[in-house]
């Protein structure tokens, strides 16, 4: 618990980020935003976006889903970025790649995130049933997903995942440059 606490507090740019993207989302979707903290750490929450509820499954989807692909593809730009200033300037560096680790490490969606897909699915699901709806029974699986993965976060997979960014995002660039 200590650990976690102490690893949050040194990515806390990926809690700021993982924040935004929900409230990216739902500025994109046009849900009224009530209340937003980017950064809390105390308690067990690290932070959060109060909204209205939205109308469609998408616009939840988005919202809930929407820091495992934004803070992915921020991590994947600042990895880019750090690696042009590799041989000019050794701090900026070193602070885009912490930078780029901490936006990664952030990116799963919280167990509060998959919980509210699940209830807005379900909710659908017995409002109007259509067995060919695939999207509300994809749900099902995706939030077992999230679950797990947050399960695993006492083993380090939001490490391994921050480390696959930035380690796939240095692959890509260098097949770029040997071709």
């Amino acid at each position: 618990m200590i650990f976690g606490r102490i690893l949050n507090t040194l990515t806390f740019p990926g809690i700021i980020v993982h924040e935004w993207a929900h409230k990216t989302m739902c500025d994109f979707f046009n849900i009224r935003v009530y209340k937003v903290s980017y950064l809390s750490l105390r308690g067990n929450i690290n932070g959060y976006v109060m909204h209205d509820e939205p109308e469609k499954y998408y616009q939840t989807f988005w919202i809930s889903i929407g820091p495992l692909f934004l803070n992915s593809l921020l991590a994947i730009v600042f990895t880019f970025i750090a690696l042009n200033f590799y041989s000019d300037n050794l701090l900026i560096y070193s602070i885009l790649f912490w930078i780029a680790f901490s936006i990664g490490f952030h990116a799963f969606p919280s167990n509060i995130d998959a919980n509210n897909l699940l209830s807005y699915s379900k909710k659908c699901l017995r409002k109007w049933y259509n067995p060919f709806n695939l999207l509300h029974l994809l749900t099902f699986p995706l939030v077992f997903l999230i679950w797990f993965m947050n399960k695993l976060k006492c083993f380090g997979i939001d490490i391994v995942y921050a480390i696959f960014l930035i380690y796939i995002t240095i692959e890509y660039i260098n097949k770029i440059l040997i071709i």
